[in-house]
């Protein structure tokens, strides 16, 4: 029987989604709000996490969560941007998704309180804005699911979720090859090149290159806001572990390469969180409330 949130592991990600941040008001009113947010939460159109600081102020310390890490390496900076809670909203219509937006934010004041909201969609067939595909590597089937579902007590699964602002015009004017060998892969095809360089994207993230083999499933999608453009990267994994040690070695902390995707492309957000299971078509919070 399926317990995760199932819109974790849905395919394709969705055409549109919401990305929707809140930030801790009233401890006293925060147990109501969340039982009305899992009344109305299923996981599959809308997918829920929680911060470490939501679940201090409940008194509840889950093991392997804890807050994202601010990183930096070579002049490379890789901020923090916690939350409290983070709602992925996912859908075919702005319109639907806003109104559900806005019922979400009216259910949980005045405990919680909305501090960003970023609209994402899919471009192409999950690609990123430069048109190279995203996720390729993911793992897929019952794969999938050993890689993102914590299958121990409590359960769930744990996201890590950044914006990635991407400076296009300038990738776009590099000659394609070194486009490429950013990636490591071809543009035109998507194959993984044999002469790609060690900095490339692909050999900085090979998920069975780290020890243990560091699996996550990425359901990144594009985002613009006004003249600003990039990258909602998301991934689930069932230990926040697997996530920190890839973005440990594209920043070069483990034998100083650092990811071709910083030529282009900087982090301004980081948060992680525990997205817990479902019963009964309901978010279970019992292992929280």
């Amino acid at each position: 029987m399926i317990t995760y949130q199932t819109g974790i592991l849905a395919e394709p990600v969705p055409p549109l989604a919401r990305h929707v941040f809140f930030t801790l008001e009233s401890s006293e009113q925060l147990t109501a709000a969340l039982q009305r947010l899992a009344a109305m939460v299923d996981g599959d159109a809308t997918v829920v996490g929680f911060g470490k600081s939501l679940l201090q102020a409940l008194d509840v310390q889950l093991d392997r969560l804890r807050a994202f890490p601010a990183m930096s390496n070579a002049g490379i900076d890789i901020p923090s941007t916690q939350h409290a809670l983070w709602c992925w909203l996912r859908g075919d219509d702005r319109g639907e998704l806003l109104h559900r937006t806005e019922v979400i934010i009216t259910a949980l004041a005045p405990a919680l309180k909305v501090v960003q909201v970023t609209e994402s969609f899919r471009y192409l067939s999950g690609h990123d804005l430069t048109g190279y595909e995203d996720g390729t590597e993911n793992p897929v089937e019952q794969a999938a699911v050993d890689a993102a579902i914590d299958s121990e007590s409590p359960g769930g699964s744990y996201a890590s979720v950044q914006h990635w602002v991407h400076d296009l015009k300038g990738f776009k004017a590099l000659p394609q090859q070194e486009q490429d060998h950013i990636f490591g892969r071809r543009l035109s095809d998507n194959e993984e090149l044999d002469d790609a360089p060690e900095s490339a994207h692909v050999k900085r993230t090979a998920m069975e290159d780290f020890e243990p083999e560091a699996f996550v499933v990425r359901r990144s999608m594009p985002y613009i806001d006004g003249d600003e453009a990039g990258l909602v990267f998301l991934s689930f994994a069932k230990t926040l572990d697997f996530f920190e040690m890839q973005l440990q070695r594209m920043i070069g902390l483990d034998d100083g390469i650092t990811d071709g995707l910083f030529r282009f492309s900087r982090p301004i957000s980081g948060g992680h969180y525990w997205c817990p299971s479902v019963a009964n078509g309901q978010l279970q919070l019992s292992a929280i409330l």
